[in-house]
């Protein structure tokens, strides 16, 4: 194999085909993990909590709409994480996201790391916007266009159904003899 070039315009005898199959892995932990991390921190203080705030926000049935949320980001999340029904459960986490950047992030601008103040005692941050937001959307967005890669549940289900579709075939074949 000869090493990436990249101002070589012919890219298919490189690596980099061969890696293609790692590049959506990277984006569905990420992605996965986050939802996770936030459905689990819902959780942990009781959905309740998260439907005071949603309550202030204006939404309404907020405890439905907390427990929904929590368990959206959970097993949302896990499904990404190990690669199975993304375009579905991209429909939920996708809302999700969206009823975040309106309610909340959207006033606050794009930025989301702004720096308040520095002071002796270290730094201190402003509200922050949607950048993030949109970072998961696209990554959703990107696993659903892509699929979710060959290291993945689903590219693990596809791989074996030959196999099954072999010995099923192999098995009417035998017992026609």
């Amino acid at each position: 194999m000869r090493p990436f070039n990249p101002s070589s315009h012919q890219t298919s005898d490189s690596w980099l085909p061969a890696l293609a199959v790692w590049a959506p892995l990277p984006i569905r932990l990420v992605v996965g993990y986050g939802f996770m991390a936030h459905g689990f921190a819902k959780l942990s203080r009781g959905p309740e909590t998260f439907a005071v705030v949603l309550h202030t926000l204006g939404v309404p049935a907020p405890f439905l709409a907390a427990w929904a949320a929590t368990l959206t980001e959970l097993i949302g999340g896990a499904a990404v994480m190990v690669g199975i029904f993304i375009p579905w459960v991209s429909i939920p986490m996708g809302f999700v996201l969206l009823t975040a950047l309106v309610t909340v992030h959207l006033p606050y601008g794009f930025f989301s790391v702004k720096f308040a103040e520095v002071t002796a005692t270290g730094i201190k941050f402003g509200s922050v916007g949607y950048e993030i937001l949109l970072l998961y959307l696209a990554g959703l967005a990107a696993l659903v266009l892509g699929g979710p890669g060959a290291w993945s549940l689903q590219g693990w289900i596809e791989r074996r159904r030959p196999h099954e579709q072999v010995r099923e075939t192999l098995g009417s074949l035998a017992r026609r003899s």
